[in-house]
């Protein structure tokens, strides 16, 4: 099975200016940076050397090593660890230390410094380097340093900003005479394109990598994740080698431009397995742009809930041309979605006239516009039993808040089955929501529904994808109350599928089961 890994191991200004602001207080200098956004010439020609395209970009592309202390609780060493009496005395590496803390020989805090490795670019004359945030997540203050290309200059860094979310960093160097490198516009990228990976894989010093373009747009992959928050995933997919120290490096095009930070290979062993991704420089840029500005990344906020995939049974259920869009399963009072009606069922087809695939690429969309931007979305609006109507309407986003991204079994004690010979749901029992249930699950009073306590391996429920402690919301698009509703709306539904809107960690989604009536 295949493991996803980090690749990581552990205009012109004045250059060197800072600026303050009118009490004095030191900010960010203003960074220029030299963008080239038409698409790389395609048309076919003998290339002999890249040569000259690396000593374009080489420059720009730093080694970063970075500190960090950490604080571990350890038992006192034993005089006697070694030795034939070592287990009487609770040897530190065995489970015998009860005799230990017996005798009171209490657990003492010690301090271990970690070191790690990884690559950056500079993309400003003013020292602004772009890397990844798992390059110098956790790093003591004064403990990211910067090596350029040219082997004798080495600076202690500071950290401007860090955005978990996306995987993305900037660290900026006091340092004259620099060689920013050239951002590409990564939304012109194809697959096929000839790209190359710079950086410092295995803390070999700078080594050069060369491949195409495998695909874009790659999303879903779990790669990015801070705590229990999904991040923001809209990879680069290259065959160019990607190594354990070349996370944060460069992937640039054959004419030296930046088009992405490479973050992170699949690999069955740590390895190049021809499976790297890279963030987009147009992602990454945006982010850096807003760290250096405002010291933190801000985004816009609509207040859905949207199912993972709109698949082909989904599409016939709701009667949608195709599979295309984002679909909306649940709409959270007082934000800008319902101040605009937005309801579950509606299925979002464009936002400000770009097409949307699916709800990642909405996600994305949304997550890179700033806060009171307007936009225009045009859906599909999907009722029972009726042809789904276009619709646009305009909304003005709100700010994501700060415990949100993108977005544990209960057992019931009246457990009431939804399953018998009459019933479309088989092999799922039911229970009703009670404030234990609530509690333990942190299910808002607002959700009404019945809690999913058991589904059976083999039925058409859990081929779904229904699982121990969904609620319920709805069964056929009629609202689910308690369990005694779900069992009736069960008995009552004659459709080769039964459409479940439920909730599940914080969010809502849509479902389609077999109807287990309608069994050949």
């Amino acid at each position: 099975m295949l493991g996803l890994v980090s690749a990581v191991v552990g205009g012109l200004a004045v250059l060197g200016a800072v600026q303050f602001d009118l009490l004095g207080r030191e900010t960010n200098v203003t960074p220029h940076f030299k963008i080239q956004d038409s698409a790389i010439d395609r048309e076919t020609r003998g290339v002999t050397s890249y040569s000259p395209v690396i000593k374009r970009a080489a420059p720009a592309v730093v080694n970063i090593y970075s500190t960090r202390t950490v604080k571990l609780r350890r038992m006192p060493m034993n005089p006697f660890f070694g030795s034939p009496f070592g287990e009487f005395f609770g040897d530190d590496d065995n489970q015998s230390g009860s005799f230990n803390r017996r005798r009171g020989r209490n657990p003492q805090t010690v301090t271990r410094t970690e070191r790690s490795l990884g690559s950056g670019v500079i993309v400003s004359p003013e020292g602004y380097v772009l890397t990844a945030n798992h390059v110098v997540e956790g790093a003591d203050p004064d403990g990211v340093k910067v090596s350029l290309a040219d082997g004798g200059r080495e600076y202690t860094a500071k950290i401007i900003g860090t955005d978990p979310q996306t995987d993305v960093a900037v660290l900026k160097i006091d340092a004259e005479k620099l060689s920013p490198i050239t951002l590409a516009d990564s939304d012109k990228i194809e697959v096929g394109d000839v790209v190359m990976a710079i950086g410092n894989p295995f803390g070999l010093g700078q080594t050069v990598t060369m491949g195409i373009v495998s695909a874009t747009g790659r999303t879903s992959l779990g790669i990015i994740r801070n705590g229990n928050q999904r991040g923001y995933e809209n990879f680069i997919q290259t065959d160019a080698a990607i190594n354990m120290g070349n996370s944060g490096g460069a992937l640039i095009d054959a004419e030296g431009r930046l088009i992405g930070i490479n973050t992170a290979i699949v690999s069955p062993s740590g390895g190049n397995s021809g499976v790297g991704f890279a963030v987009p420089i147009n992602l990454a840029r945006g982010v850096m742009e807003r760290l250096i500005e405002f010291g933190k990344v801000t985004r816009g906020f609509l207040g859905v809930s949207l199912s993972g995939e709109i698949t082909s049974d989904l599409a016939e259920e709701l009667r949608l041309p195709d599979t295309r869009g984002a679909l909306i399963t649940g709409v959270e009072p007082n934000t800008p979605a319902s101040r605009v009606g937005l309801k579950p069922y509606d299925v979002i087809r464009e936002v400000d006239g770009k097409k949307i695939t699916d709800s990642d690429q909405l996600r994305l969309i949304v997550s890179q516009l700033p806060p009171g931007t307007k936009v225009t979305l045009k859906l599909l609006r999907s009722e029972s039993g009726r042809k789904p109507a276009e619709k646009t309407v305009n909304a003005t986003l709100a700010s994501l808040p700060s415990d949100r991204s993108g977005s544990d079994d209960n057992q019931g004690d009246s457990n009431q089955s939804v399953s018998s010979e009459t019933d479309s749901l088989d092999g799922v029992e039911v229970a009703d929501l009670d404030s234990n249930t609530r509690q333990e699950l942190n299910v808002p009073d607002n959700i009404k529904g019945a809690i999913v306590t058991n589904v059976e391996p083999d039925s058409n429920s859990a081929e779904a994808g229904l699982q121990r402690g969904d609620i319920i919301l709805e069964i056929d698009r009629k609202p689910v109350q308690d369990a005694d509703q779900a069992v009736k709306l069960s008995e009552d539904a004659t459709g080769k599928r039964v459409l479940l809107r439920i909730w599940r960690n914080g969010g809502s989604t849509v479902l389609t089961v077999d109807n287990a009536k309608k069994k050949d």
